[in-house]
């Protein structure tokens, strides 16, 4: 029997896990919906990022991070999302606005980028990697996407957060572990923590990251 855990370290498990849950849950009741995501948001500003800046959002899905970027004045955004069914989601909701959008149907530890981001925004992908080596490929992932002295604003669940999310194991992180994951090429410019309520007003402790790389 394969188990979550084994599921999450592979490709295939992973995209076939988060195809079936979009393809059985509204995308306004899951756990991890917002209805405007303030907190990624305001860190994103705090980038100070002009607004032709290259912007994508790992992990992104159904998330409404991309209309508020486009209300925002950004021209040039991707999202990348393991999960098909939640790109078309997304696709779907945005209408004719989907067409000034990159949509990237990949496995983030997998995915070949064919151009550099300013910015890197990740919501509560990087907590489902429990593996070392799911982690590396995601940081290699990164650093061949992310320009020089560009910015991650990465989102996981707290050291007090919770231990599973959508029946799969998640690692939690504080502002140590986090840093000791990115290494000397990331400086840690800031941290805010998030209470986050689901749907159903059960509470969810996250940590926000803003880093930006040094070379």
């Amino acid at each position: 029997m394969t188990t979550d855990r084994e599921q999450s370290t592979g490709s295939t498990g992973r995209q076939e896990h988060w195809n079936q849950v979009y393809r059985t849950k509204a995308t306004d009741n899951v756990s991890w919906y917002q209805t405007r995501p303030e907190t990624s948001l305001s860190l994103i500003a705090a980038c100070g990022l002009p607004a032709d800046a290259a912007v994508i959002d790992v992990g992104g899905g159904a998330s409404v991070l991309a209309d508020c970027l486009l209300d925002a004045g950004f021209t040039s955004l991707a999202v990348l999302d393991i999960s098909g069914v939640a790109l078309a989601h997304a696709r779907t909701r945005l209408g004719d606005r989907a067409r000034g959008i990159e949509w990237l149907e990949s496995d983030v530890t997998a995915f070949k980028p064919a151009r550099h981001y300013a910015l890197w925004h990740d919501r509560a992908v990087f907590h489902f990697l429990t593996t070392a080596d799911d982690r590396r490929r995601y940081l290699d992932t990164l650093c061949q996407c992310l320009e020089p002295e560009g910015h991650v604003i990465i989102a996981t669940f707290a050291t007090d957060g919770p231990e599973k999310c959508s029946g799969l194991d998640v690692r939690r992180y504080d502002e140590a572990m986090m840093q000791r994951e990115f290494g000397t090429g990331f400086r840690l410019i800031e941290t805010r923590r998030e209470t986050h309520l689901t749907p159903w007003q059960s509470e969810q402790r996250f940590i926000y990251f803003r880093f930006q790389r040094q070379f």
